[in-house]
C-alpha cells in the first residue's frame, strides 16, 4: 500500500507531466498564468482568460475518462466522481504540488500599489484552482488537446480515485450483491505498465475462474473499482 511519504511522493511525480509541458510555454502564457488582476492594469493580462478556457478543457478531459472507464454506469455515478475530481480543492491540491505558491512569490511585482499579497493567494483554494486552470488552457493553446490531456490525466489520477472511493465504492457494492448468492470475488492484476509516475493496471474481477467484470486505472485501488463498476452493472443486467 506504501507509506505516507511515499504516496505524497507518488502525487508529486505524477504532476511531473504537466509541469514539463508548463516549461514549454510562451514566457507570456507562463507569466499571464501567474498573474492575479490586481497586479496588471489590464485585467486580460490575468490568470482569467486562460482560466476560464482551461477550466472547460479540464472539465472534458475527466469526463471522456470517465465516460471511457466506467461504460456502464449512468449519468448520476459519473456526475459525482466528475464535480469531485475537478472541485477546486482538487486544482489547489495539483497546484501545491506544481509549486504555484512559490511561483506567486516570483511573479509577485515589487512596485504594485495596493495588489492583493502573495501570502493571500497562497491560502485561497480559489486562487490556486484557478492558476491551475490557467495553466491547462495555455497549455491546451499552445501545445494542443493530444499533449495537455495525458498530463491532465496524470495530474489529476489521485484526486480521481479519491472521488471513487469517497462518492461511490463499487466494490463493496459489487460483494453484497454476490453475498446474495453465496459468491465472493476475487480481483485479478493482468497487466501493470507505463513509467513510476504515469502507471496503468489493467483488473479483472473473477467469481472462482469466471471473469465477471474488468476495468483499468493509474492505481490497483483504482483499476479494482473500475472492474467492479463493470461487473457490478453486467451481473445487474
Amino acid at each position: 500500500m506504501g507509506t505516507p511519504d511515499d504516496r505524497d511522493r507518488g502525487k508529486r511525480e505524477a504532476v511531473a507531466p504537466l509541469a514539463a509541458l508548463l516549461r514549454e510555454l510562451s514566457a507570456e502564457a507562463r507569466e499571464q498564468a501567474v498573474t492575479h488582476s490586481s497586479w496588471t492594469d489590464r485585467r486580460v493580462r490575468s490568470w482569467g482568460r486562460p482560466a476560464f478556457l482551461g477550466d472547460s478543457v479540464l472539465g472534458l478531459v475527466i469526463a471522456e475518462d470517465l465516460y471511457t472507464r466506467f461504460p456502464r454506469s449512468d449519468i448520476g455515478r459519473l456526475t459525482k466522481i466528475h464535480g469531485q475530481a475537478v472541485s477546486g480543492r482538487a486544482c489547489a491540491q495539483v497546484a501545491r504540488r506544481l509549486g504555484v505558491p512559490e511561483m506567486l512569490a516570483e511573479a509577485h511585482p515589487n512596485s504594485i500599489d495596493g495588489g492583493i499579497s502573495v501570502d493571500e493567494l497562497v491560502i485561497s483554494e480559489r486562487a490556486l484552482a484557478s492558476i491551475t486552470e490557467a495553466w491547462i488552457g495555455a497549455a491546451y493553446l499552445e501545445l494542443g488537446m493530444e499533449r495537455t490531456a495525458p498530463a491532465i490525466l496524470a495530474a489529476f489520477a489521485s484526486e480521481i480515485e479519491l472521488a471513487c472511493e469517497t462518492l461511490i465504492d463499487f466494490k463493496s457494492a459489487l460483494q453484497e450483491f454476490l453475498a446474495r448468492r453465496g459468491e465472493l470475488v476475487t480481483y485479478i492484476v493482468t497487466d501493470e505498465a507505463g513509467p513510476p509516475h504515469d502507471r496503468k493496471f489493467s483488473v479483472e474481477a473473477k467469481v472462482g475462474t469466471r471473469t465477471i467484470g474488468s476495468g483499468s486505472g493509474p492505481s490497483k485501488k483504482f483499476a479494482e473499482q473500475a472492474a467492479a463498476s463493470s461487473a457490478l452493472d453486467a451481473e445487474q443486467a
